[in-house]
């Protein structure tokens, strides 16, 4: 009998540090690989130390190290280097950043060795020139080709990176992730050479996999661990704004706000099943506490308030509340609210700011983030609105266990969109721990941030849906469609309408020659098993007739000049825009799909 698996205890930063002993842990790689940032949490998630070698060696310098660069040469700069890095290792235990260089040299290598444990944080060329085409503080970057360097660098030092004890990829994901993950990393290599015992010629790792290994590999779990904060950033230029996730977040909106914007005036605008739910009055005590005037607006709950009506109650409610171009809107709830909350704040006095506070799933890891708001018009969904981005984002994960089970599986739709349009890794991983995310374990939190992060990364390349964006509606078009076709009430919740929009989506591409089956059937067969519908037949009660959803259709806002453009696949993890699509086609695919 094969005995049952057993759940490794969690790693505890104390067990870390007495394993370390005397050692650090010494971080290396390319220039934007979040060495330092990265290093900054794991320090304070291990109570060490942080130490930047590059700082250190422009404090003994009192440079800059482009000045150092340009007054006496790299030759002069890397031996400075490698006599910083050398004390910096003789004062361990710390968490030590080094400059992208350091590793290369030989000397250096072997006094990490003797006295730290290393670790490449290891990124593609994509992320890297991303992360550094902004900075202006990188001398090897500073003239010419910024690609092209980059990539000659990774080129010279890719072999020498993996000759660190331990390999971690550093991902568009939030930082307390990888975090996690370089924890885990370190402390398995720690219990495998307690006493330094490695070879710098033996890597470990994702690197140290062969083909066999790979093609046998789990998928990697959403990293739990001690997490229960997050932060994702927007990169959006010059209008950054932070995602805060975790449970508790309500409760602080007054430090929030009062941190965001010291003596604005607020105005919540929420709907009666959030004020029923205590979230209002919890957000309404701590802005008391925090000294901040404040009113609010409620509205009734439903996709129907996301009208004309339902505007007009708000911008008039924001009016005599006396708000101001120097106040804030905080929208309270879910979707409809943040949609309409914040479509009334961009129409109001030209534009006040917003602080999106969402409750529900499909809200926090979908239409609070990236600044879509509007309202539905009896002929469409969604197609009067502005791009009106928040000023920060408060992902109460707590306010989410006062929702139906229902409106929670709803939001997982969104969730799962994540994978099947880009990301066939989270795909596999989510089929594994979906339970977890929809009943509250703690992989909600994370799937939550990976969430926001494929999003936040999307919407900083491509604010306006001008470009990529658009894959975000993956499962929309047709499911608009439907949503539109039931009324827009409980009969077919947006998550809903999503989930048999992505079902369609796959089909049709598979009825095109572009998906095979077995994606077709994978995909549909784990939205079912999430308790998502997956077939037009699964929405109750009576809907348009095949013309009808047609109609509804084409007055999809990715409709061009007549054109029809969907999201179709080419299998999981790999949507695209379809552009100019056959009405016919489509219209028999539908009546097939009844």
């Amino acid at each position: 009998m094969t005995p049952a698996p057993v759940t490794p205890a969690p790693v505890t930063p104390a067990d870390m540090v007495r394993r370390l002993g005397r050692r650090s842990i010494v971080l290396v790689g390319m220039p934007g690989a979040g060495k330092s940032s990265v290093g900054r949490r794991l320090a304070k998630r291990l109570g060490l130390p942080f130490v930047d070698a590059d700082e250190e060696i422009e404090r003994a310098a009192c440079m800059s190290i482009p000045e150092i660069f340009a007054r006496r040469g790299e030759v002069e700069f890397r031996e400075g280097e490698k006599r910083v890095v050398a004390r910096l290792l003789q004062s361990g235990p710390s968490v030590l950043a080094t400059g992208g260089g350091a590793f290369m040299n030989s000397e250096t290598r072997d006094a990490v060795a003797r006295q730290g444990v290393s670790v490449w944080l290891r990124a593609d060329l994509h992320t890297l020139l991303r992360r550094v085409k902004k900075r202006t503080d990188r001398p090897l970057l500073a003239q010419g080709d910024p690609a092209a360097k980059l990539a000659t660098l990774l080129q010279q030092r890719g072999d020498t990176y993996a000759l660190a004890d331990v390999i971690v990829d550093s991902r568009d994901v939030v930082h307390e992730m990888v975090v996690e993950e370089v924890i885990g990393a370190v402390h398995r290599h720690l219990i495998q050479y307690p006493e330094g015992t490695r070879s710098m010629s033996a890597p470990i790792g994702p690197a140290a996999l062969g083909p066999a290994d790979l093609a046998h590999a789990e998928p990697e779990p959403l990293p739990v661990g001690d997490i229960t904060r997050s932060t994702v950033r927007v990169d959006l230029a010059g209008r950054p704004y932070d995602i805060y996730i975790g449970p508790g977040l309500l409760a602080e909106a007054g430090t929030h706000v009062t941190v965001l914007r010291k003596g604005a005036r607020v105005a919540i605008v929420t709907d009666a099943n959030v004020a029923a739910a205590g979230h209002l009055k919890t957000v309404q005590d701590s802005l008391s506490a925090a000294g901040i005037d404040h009113t609010a607006i409620v509205v009734e709950p439903g996709e129907k308030t996301k009208g004309w009506p339902g505007l007009q109650q708000v911008v008039e409610g924001l009016i005599s509340a006396r708000i101001e171009r120097r106040d804030l809107v905080l929208a309270l709830g879910g979707g409809v609210v943040g949609d309409l909350a914040g479509f009334a704040a961009s129409v109001l006095r030209r534009g006040v700011d917003v602080v999106q506070a969402p409750t529900t799933l499909l809200s926090q890891v979908d239409s609070s983030v990236g600044g879509k708001t509007g309202i539905n018009s009896p002929q469409g969904k969604n197609l009067v609105g502005a791009f009106h981005q928040p000023v920060l984002v408060l992902a109460d994960t707590a306010a989410l266990d006062t929702l139906p089970v229902r409106e929670v599986r709803a939001g997982y739709a969104e969730v799962v969109k994540y994978g099947l349009l880009g990301d066939r890794a989270l795909f596999d991983t989510l089929e594994r721990d979906f339970a977890g995310v929809i009943n509250g374990g703690p992989e909600r939190i994370s799937a939550v941030a990976a969430s926001c992060m494929a999003k936040a990364a999307i919407v900083a390349r491509d604010e306006k849906e001008t470009g990529d964006r658009a894959l975000l509606n993956l499962g929309h078009t047709f499911g608009h469609a439907l949503e539109a076709g039931a009324g827009y009430s409980s009969r077919l919740l947006h998550g809903e309408g999503v989930a048999i929009g992505m079902a369609l989506a796959f089909a049709f591409s598979a009825r095109l020659g572009l998906c095979p089956g077995q994606d077709v059937t994978r995909a549909v067969r784990h939205l079912e098993a999430a308790g998502l519908p997956t077939k037009i037949s699964d929405v109750p009660g009576e809907l348009p007739d095949t013309d009808g959803l047609m109609a509804l259709i084409a007055q999809d806002k990715k409709v061009s000049r007549g054109a029809l453009t969907f999201i179709l696949v080419r299998g999981i993890g790999e949507a695209f825009v379809a552009k100019d699509v056959n009405p016919d086609e489509v219209r028999a695919f539908l009546a097939e799909m009844r």
